[in-house]
């Protein structure tokens, strides 16, 4: 097990930035036949509840959050142009070294994730055994919240529409937090306003809006769409943690960002099978 936290976390980013085959787990498939409509709650409006697995497109880089921006590219602030090159260069990918990867990183991932939806509350549930509870009581935001990996969310209902307001994040300054894949920044004011739909039984969507006056020149949005996971399918345990030895010897930066936009590491393919424990033993 020795170095396996480090070996899955450098295999799953390669993946992500490889055209993956039709068997990977970690990617949906749309579904045949007509579309059924979306179940309900007992208070009518829609149940965000599944197993959701992203859906491959063409030209559509995953874990970056700029993927809808003509070149994918985030308008930034010069203090985001520092930012960013910060992040790249000196610091270690926060979620490499199991620190809460938040919003909106999370919905640009390629991991699967998990909803749990009742009338008064709704959880999200992801890969690494973390979660994020959005209260859909009515309440307000925390006056003077203490600033956190995930914010201080609040859901309310426009119509079929789920609304999550989003304020209070950690700041990228302390090189533990990155807004996607990609090592790109996020300050304490960001807003983060996301309008989950679910259209029918088999995707939901959410229509994002990044405003960042810090390290954004003006706000902008990313769009993405999960397709239901096969039944019998879930999150299981994912202790991150547990025999993280590599963590002390990870590299700076999300290593190379092709053209495409996803990022990658200059590496050949793929082994047919994972190395031996001969190969950490230096």
């Amino acid at each position: 097990m020795r170095g396996w936290i480090f070996l899955a976390t450098f295999l799953s980013t390669v993946a992500m930035a490889a055209p993956a085959p039709d068997d990977n787990p970690l990617f949906g498939k749309e579904p045949s036949g007509a579309a059924r409509p979306a179940p309900r709650l007992p208070d009518g409006h829609p149940d965000f509840s599944g197993y959701w697995k992203g859906i491959r497109q063409k030209d559509k880089p995953t874990g970056n959050i700029g993927r809808d921006l003509p070149g994918f590219l985030l308008p930034f602030t010069p203090a985001g142009q520092k930012a960013v090159e910060f992040n790249r260069t000196r610091t270690v990918d926060p979620e490499a070294l199991c620190i809460l990867g938040g919003i909106p990183r999370h919905d640009a991932s390629a991991l699967p994730f998990e909803i749990l939806h009742t009338p008064k509350r709704v959880a999200f549930l992801y890969f690494y055994t973390t979660y994020r509870l959005v209260p859909l009581d009515g309440r307000g935001h925390d006056p003077d919240p203490d600033p956190k990996y995930f914010g201080d969310e609040i859901g309310s209902w426009y119509g079929d529409t789920l609304v999550i307001d989003t304020l209070g994040f950690k700041d990228s300054k302390d090189g533990k937090l990155w807004i996607d894949e990609n090592g790109d920044p996020q300050s304490e004011k960001a807003h983060i306003v996301e309008r989950w739909t679910r259209p029918d039984y088999d995707h939901v969507h959410v229509h994002l809006t990044v405003d960042d006056p810090v390290y954004y020149t003006h706000p902008f949005t990313f769009d993405r769409t999960w397709v239901l996971g096969q039944k019998g399918q879930g999150l299981g345990e994912y202790a991150c943690a547990e025999n993280n030895r590599d963590a002390a010897h990870l590299g700076p930066g999300p290593g190379a960002i092709g053209p495409d936009g996803n990022r990658g590491y200059a590496t050949p393919a793929l082994p047919k099978d994972p190395p031996g424990p001969d190969a950490y033993g230096k």
